[in-house]
């Protein structure tokens, strides 16, 4: 199937989603809840793109294509509100997130990273969990990607993450919020290796490398 990304032709398999057209043909847009070991899940809104005829920017990650589909990475919509997002999405954070992860790397990316917040709200309490040798939980951080939850369930068939609250108060427990060690984690570290914030990070483990 023929489809125009940024006006070059590039062909696709019939079920190819939008996101894996624009890799095809080699450009990028920005993305934060997906993760491509998982299913799409097209949560966080920030992999926006124009698509001539739609009646706004649609996820690329969830969108599927169409033949002869015309796809815009630099729509100034889609960015302008890709931008806003992830905008409010640092506005909760007590802290900039660290400079390597993905979070403040999307960042750098739309133009918002150190960029003083235009909204003034709630932010996160910082609360740690290190009940774990090998995993640390900082809650603060999770910016409800929904990632973790996903590889513990789908790549590791472990079910030891659970999505919590709504809005505000949205964030992960593990298991009936016992902690990993008391949980059916089997700490595999997937749930930190696809973090995009540090939400979840291995520093007992690195110690024990070091």
């Amino acid at each position: 199937m023929r489809v125009s990304v940024d006006g070059s032709d590039v062909e696709v398999p019939a079920e190819a989603t939008v996101l894996e057209a624009i890799h095809a043909a080699g450009r990028t847009v920005p993305t934060l809840c997906f993760d491509e070991r998982q299913a799409p899940f097209g949560a966080c809104r920030v992999c926006l793109v124009g698509v001539a005829g739609a009646p706004g920017p649609q996820p690329a990650c969830t969108t599927p294509c169409r033949a002869d589909i015309e796809i815009d990475t630099t729509d100034a919509v889609a960015r302008r509100v890709a931008a806003a997002v992830v905008e409010l999405v640092l506005s909760e954070l007590p802290d900039p997130p660290a400079v390597h992860t993905e979070l403040a790397r999307v960042a750098r990316e739309l133009g918002v990273w150190g960029r003083e917040p235009r909204w003034r709200g709630a932010v996160r309490e910082r609360r740690q969990d290190l009940r774990h040798p090998y995993l640390a939980l900082r809650h603060e951080l999770c910016i409800s990607c929904g990632r973790c939850v996903r590889a513990c369930d789908e790549i590791q068939g472990a079910f030891a993450l659970t999505a919590t609250g709504r809005g505000f108060e949205a964030g992960i427990a593990v298991g009936m919020d016992v902690g990993f060690r008391e949980s059916s984690c089997v700490s595999c570290g997937a749930c930190a290796d696809t973090c995009p914030t540090d939400a979840i990070t291995e520093p007992g483990l690195l110690e024990l490398l070091a």
